[in-house]
């Protein structure tokens, strides 16, 4: 989670009332998509055909890979569709492009990017439209270099959403986060948060992040690194603002206090810096997990944070890191979850959480019955728009990927009356 994504988020999530916009380039209604923002390789992955954040589609030598290629569209009507591609010097091919249900082959000749016949499809919704890619035959090693489709037409007369800023493009191809915000039920001190989380089946795609316990200072939650490999993973920031965890001095360094068994501790850094604690464990979709949250002033100047999970398999709450925030005095602030994926290859994929049953504790449990729903900037930058919340039958909900159309108004919230009983836990005897 990118820091100053999430401070900008955070301070005017909730101000947000977003009115979407385009990307428009009115005088002429022709849109160049770049492929380096707006694409991924979405069948033959192992092809070697890679999505470069600078040159767009490269190194394309399988005629088994497939690249796809993602706009919006705010209206219906007809689109003509063209490339902007080359081929290896001397030598020729023809590739396939295809978008709802309309397909046709193109011939890309020489070592120049050049501007490819048009395909021409109809819109009959407005929404995200999915144009692919497939090689079919070729005289040298790689089908083409494509860095750009062009667009043009009576449904892109209103102007097309799609990621036109260098900046975003990495941004983009990860996918808008989205974020719960919790309304605390009381103006004490707390010093707990307990959440519940449960990630539907087939839900949990590589590169997901699903955030139980955000707080001020930090994020505690489960992640899916690979189809091996899955974590638990509790973060606290430094205090000093940095993405170089090197350069932060000695005196505004986090300190760990202690460790649960198998958990690998240490620094973090590039989105922001501070220590970091996760622990494998390959937790399941369709199954319920439970979190608590502690922080504490050390009556010195600084705070203390702890995790802990509860493990269904032992029936008990293990402890993931406690660690010490120098030069802070607080208690636990700006209750909050959230769903990002991490890995910009995986971005055309959805995936889904709900997060259920959430507490707070100010020397009693006091229920969580609202949120508001906020977003990232790339949301807000109108590079991509497909992430949304709401309510469940048990809980709250967020989604994001998959180039999906539903739209749920930034800064909406959502009421839930919580009719679970509160958490019993024994504070003593936790780990």
């Amino acid at each position: 989670m990118e820091r100053k994504h999430f401070i900008k988020y955070f301070f005017l999530g909730a101000l947000s009332c977003l009115s979407l916009g385009v990307n428009a380039q009115t005088s002429t209604k022709v849109y160049s998509v770049p492929l380096a923002g707006n694409a991924f390789i979405t069948t033959g992955q192992d092809g070697g055909a890679e999505i470069s954040g600078r040159n767009g589609l490269v190194k394309w030598s399988s005629d088994q890979s497939i690249a796809s290629v993602y706009f919006r569209t705010e209206k219906t009507g007809n689109l003509e569709l063209k490339l902007k591609a080359k081929a290896d010097a001397g030598n020729s091919s023809k590739i396939e492009i295809s978008a709802l249900g309309k397909k046709s082959s193109l011939d890309i000749k020489g070592a120049e990017l050049s501007e490819t016949a048009a395909l021409s499809i109809d819109v009959k919704t407005p929404g995200y439209v999915q144009v692919n890619l497939k090689g079919l035959s070729k005289s040298g090693d790689n089908f083409a270099d494509v860095t750009e489709l062009i667009v043009s037409g009576e449904a892109a007369s209103e102007g097309l959403t799609y990621s036109n800023d260098p900046d975003y493009y990495y941004w983009s191809r990860r996918g808008p986060s989205c974020h719960l915000n919790y309304t605390i039920p009381s103006e004490g001190n707390v010093s707990y948060y307990y959440n519940e989380v449960t990630v539907p089946k087939g839900e949990d795609k590589i590169g997901s992040y699903f955030m139980a316990n955000g707080f001020g200072e930090g994020y505690f939650g489960i992640q899916v690194n690979s189809e091996t490999e899955r974590r638990i993973l509790f973060s606290v920031w430094s205090p000093f603002h940095t993405d170089d965890p090197k350069s932060i001095p000695e005196d505004q360094k986090i300190h760990l206090l202690k460790k649960g068994k198998d958990v690998h501790t240490g620094e973090f850094g590039n989105e922001g810096s501070g220590g970091q604690s996760y622990r494998k464990y390959f937790w399941k979709a369709g199954e319920t997990y439970k979190f608590l949250l502690k922080g504490v002033p050390d009556g010195k100047g600084n705070t203390d944070y702890t995790a802990w999970f509860f493990v269904p398999e032992e029936n008990a709450w293990n402890v993931i890191a406690s660690f010490k925030r120098p030069q802070t005095n607080t208690y636990l602030k700006r209750f909050h979850s959230f769903l990002e994926n991490f890995s910009p290859n995986q971005g055309y994929l959805g995936r889904q959480v709900e997060f259920k049953n959430q507490w707070v504790y100010d020397g009693q449990w006091r229920p969580v019955q609202s949120v508001s729903f906020s977003v990232d900037n790339t949301y807000r930058a109108h590079q991509r728009i497909d992430a949304m919340g709401g309510t469940t039958k048990n809980g709250y909900f967020l989604r994001n990927g998959g180039f999906f159309n539903e739209i749920v108004k930034p800064g909406s919230k959502f009421d839930l009356v919580n009719k679970n009983t509160a958490p019993k836990i024994d504070f003593e005897k936790l780990p």
